[in-house]
């Protein structure tokens, strides 16, 4: 069980059945009246999202969910194929499975599957993945020091806003959970 309080991005609660990720969540204290927690939730299994209210301090079922290192591999039409790192079989996630975490997926990146029930639900990055820019304006001397940004393409086609000294061929640390530039590597 987990506290509505308690809630944050990234915890799975289980609702009538079925399993939602809390995709973004806000307390709302009114000058009169009690708390309440307004969050975004998920469906995993058909990626759909809601919005749902909770009054503070109520419990919810949290499902067990267990966790396993595997390695994307490749996609193949509309499925993308994973290997379980330490049985070498491999899980097979449909596009609407991963949600908005393909614009990270590199081949070779190492992430963790999500199981509940013997069941694959998704997948859980760590909290930072290491890209090359591969398309952005070349760096002009000065640049360094006017703080300013400009987008770049990442070998994944994820846009991200960099400082102005990053060149092509450069390798970030990009923040899987705000899909911004943290530094270069």
């Amino acid at each position: 069980m987990v506290n509505s309080s308690e809630l944050k991005r990234g915890i799975f609660i289980e609702l009538d059945g079925v399993i939602y990720e809390v995709i973004d969540y806000s307390r709302h204290k009114p000058g009169k009246g009690p708390t309440s927690i307004k969050t975004k939730l998920r469906n995993v299994k058909l990626d759909t999202t809601i919005d749902k209210t909770f009054d503070a301090g109520v419990e919810l079922k949290e499902p067990e969910i267990s966790v396993k290192d595997i390695q994307y591999l490749y996609k193949d039409g509309e499925n993308y194929v994973f290997m379980d790192t330490s049985s070498y079989e491999q899980i097979s996630f449909k596009k609407s499975q991963l949600g908005d975490n393909i614009k990270f997926l590199k081949e070779g990146i190492n992430v963790y599957s999500l199981i509940h029930k013997g069941e694959p639900l998704g997948i859980k990055f760590p909290t930072t993945v290491d890209l090359k820019v591969v398309e952005t304006t070349p760096g002009v001397k000065g640049d360094t020091v006017s703080g300013g940004s400009k987008p770049a393409t990442l070998e994944t086609g994820l846009v991200v806003n960099v400082p102005f000294f990053i060149n092509v061929g450069d390798i970030v640390r990009i923040d899987t959970r705000t899909g911004e530039y943290l530094e270069r590597v």
